[in-house]
């Protein structure tokens, strides 16, 4: 192909890529019922899950009510007079950016593709199978702890009983998807040490040298997220520090990978020469 036909196909990915978001963004638009009621706002009710599951855990910690939201002490509001309908429209994109989001990989996969090795293209489909899972396990992760945790502490936070918390429609709404789609983000970090490492920007030596600095920043993030307990803090950093080393041990295997093909070029490259 040529450097004009690599375009038009290009244009055609990204066309494609943006009719399946646009797709999933009607659909969301559309079960807005759904999405408000048993999703976005569903954190903001005291009987959901992840409430009721920190409340068992203290229980089973011997810890009493003492993790228990019992209710929250704010309420929403709407102070703009378009303000309901573009949040009912960003929430649709948000949504459908997720929905589409295996979709878009395998576009991806389908533009590279013809220009990899037989080799190369298996490895390739594996990393974007990959991808989605570590996306979609962040997104779990962000609406399922964090988004509840930091919507538990902010808004129940009082620097006077006297003064009431009324919480603006979109700042409730910009944590929820924020939070939700940048952990999905922040999920993809095996992936991106396994493309530094495969840069030559990162060794498995420098990631262990390292890990104690990462998990001091972890550790720091967590606070900052969740509420000031020693429980919540662990659920929110022990899989981000999951992550981390998870992303040591692939950063080792690809070097070894990287070594191998190197040991056999050079072999091929001196028996070629002899």
């Amino acid at each position: 192909m040529t450097f004009l036909e690599h375009l038009e196909e290009l244009r055609w990915t990204l066309v494609r890529s943006s009719i399946a978001i646009v797709l999933g963004m009607v659909g969301c638009f559309i079960a807005k019922d759904f999405v408000f009621d048993q999703v976005v706002l569903a954190p903001k009710d005291a009987s959901f899950i992840t409430y009721r599951g920190l409340c068992w855990t203290g229980h089973r910690l011997g810890m009493g009510d003492v993790m228990c939201v019992s209710d929250m002490v704010f309420t929403l509001q709407n102070i703009s007079m378009s303000g309901q309908f573009f949040t009912h429209l960003m929430v649709s994109f948000v949504g459908g950016l997720i929905i589409a989001f295996p979709y878009v990989l395998w576009e991806v996969w389908r533009f590279i593709a013809p220009g990899l090795h037989a080799n190369e293209k298996g490895s390739v489909g594996g990393l974007v199978f990959f991808a989605t899972i570590l996306f979609l396990l962040g997104v779990g992760f962000g609406y399922f702890l964090l988004a509840p945790l930091s919507i538990q502490f902010f808004g129940s936070y009082q620097v006077s009983a006297t003064v009431e918390n009324t919480v603006a429609l979109d700042s409730y709404i910009a944590m929820v998807t924020s939070v939700t789609l940048w952990t999905g983000v922040i999920f993809e970090l095996p992936l991106v040490i396994l493309f530094l490492t495969r840069a030559g920007m990162v060794t498995p030596a420098f990631l262990r040298t390292y890990r104690k600095h990462a998990f001091v920043v972890i550790l720091i993030l967590a606070a900052i997220l969740t509420p000031p307990d020693v429980v919540s803090q662990l659920i929110v950093s022990v899989p981000l520090m999951a992550l981390y080393e998870f992303g040591i041990l692939i950063a080792a295997r690809t070097l070894k990978r990287m070594e191998r093909a190197n040991t056999v070029t050079k072999a091929v490259q001196a028996h070629t020469t002899a």
